[in-house]
């Protein structure tokens, strides 16, 4: 490995001298970070130094999100295949699902790492690792069939407005990759909305819906079966179909603390007990759902272990991670039951949560402090009476 840690430092030095290199030098510095030891490391002084830093959170993430895109990639073949009738083995399938989900995230990760390098080049720093997990979450969540230019137009807004011009990762506010997708929905809602973009290469005469659209049109009755939405058999974007998948790469994100376990359970609980409510109440075909359905249909679980729980987005204290997760869970399933126009809840109660988060954390700092002071003063008080009992 020594003569590969050379050769990158005299890469480094080309790109740091020579005017040619040098507008790349923020593009070499990416790759070399990311598959490297960065070349900044703190050595002596008042640090608290582990083996975690941001590139093995991020590379962490991206582990967790393998189980996902590959039976993503497997499940955009098989929907093809079994939508034009015709019999296709393993690798066939695979290969067709990789020939549409290489195009998406290759789109994905042009578009917004050039935006990336120059942002970096200009303010003088390193491109941040936070984009390779907005990259590889973002074609997760799309259609197979989702238009590449949109697609792009969608990345480039996401990265500059609600990345870029908040400073970068660690600024923003907002998850860039559910912003992109909600740009997506409210510029161009016929291509992320309906039955007709969920399955690639489907014949126009072939009628096949995800279970969302299914009860946003009233017919619950014509659900899949619980094991296909759980195994993930089932039409919807790429990432989100297989609860099994999703729950391998909950397990990782929890074993390692990278992920908050309290903001899932949070979410999937009041998610279950909202649900539920809607359940007594009865009155429509998408009240009539069970609650625990909701946890296997569009990207519920998806939404509640991979973007909820965004470090920078969602809550640091423990109190207002629960918070946070309690209140998206109940969002997301009034928003899905509530409006029929719009069946997935999930991406607009993660996004308005984001906009409470920091308030949540405050409140729940102050709360803490005043507890904290009471607890002082009773403490005082005691002290006083049992050291001058007639004084006090």
């Amino acid at each position: 490995m020594k003569w590969i840690e050379k050769t990158s430092d005299k890469l480094s030095q080309a790109f740091k001298s020579k005017r040619i290199l040098k507008p790349f030098y923020a593009l070499f510095e990416a790759a070399d970070s990311f598959l490297l030891t960065p070349k900044t490391l703190t050595s002596n002084g008042s640090h608290i130094r582990d083996h975690v830093d941001m590139k093995r959170i991020m590379i962490t993430v991206m582990i967790a999100l393998l189980p996902p895109t590959l039976f993503g990639i497997w499940n955009i073949g098989y929907q093809h295949f079994a939508a034009v009738g015709i019999y296709a083995n393993f690798w066939h399938t695979v290969w067709y699902g990789i020939a549409r989900w290489f195009p998406i995230i290759l789109t994905v990760y042009v578009s917004g790492l050039v935006l990336e390098i120059i942002f970096a080049q200009r303010r003088g720093h390193s491109v941040a690792e936070g984009f390779f997990v907005t990259g590889m979450i973002l074609p997760l969540i799309v259609p197979p069939e989702i238009p590449l230019w949109i697609l792009s137009i969608a990345t480039i807004f996401a990265t500059l407005f609600a990345k870029e011009v908040y400073g970068g990762t660690g600024y923003n506010f907002l998850n860039p990759a559910l912003v992109a997708r909600a740009f997506i929905f409210f510029a161009y809602p016929g291509v992320i909305s309906g039955d007709g973009v969920w399955i690639a290469g489907k014949p126009d005469a072939f009628s096949g819906a995800t279970p969302l659209a299914n009860i946003a049109g009233s017919a619950a009755s014509s659900l899949p079966g619980t094991s296909d939405m759980f195994v993930g058999i089932i039409p919807g974007c790429i990432g989100e179909t297989s609860k099994i998948a999703i729950i391998l790469g909950a397990l990782l994100l929890i074993y390692t603390r990278v992920a908050s376990f309290r903001t899932m359970i949070s979410v999937i609980v009041d998610g279950l007990v909202t649900g539920s409510i809607f359940n007594l109440i009865g009155s429509t075909a998408l009240m009539q759902v069970p609650a625990w359905e909701h946890l296997l249909m569009g990207g519920f679980l998806f939404g509640a272990v991979f973007m909820a729980t965004d470090p920078v987005t969602s809550p640091h204290t423990g109190t207002g991670q629960i918070i946070y997760g309690l209140l998206v869970g109940a969002l997301a399933i009034f928003i899905r039951v509530v409006n029929r126009g719009y069946p997935e809840g999930m991406m607009l109660a993660i996004l308005l949560m984001n906009v409470f988060s920091s308030l949540i954390d405050h409140l729940a700092i102050q709360r803490n402090i005043k507890k904290r002071l009471a607890r002082s003063s009773r403490a005082r008080a005691c002290a006083c009476v049992r050291a001058k009992p007639g004084r006090c």
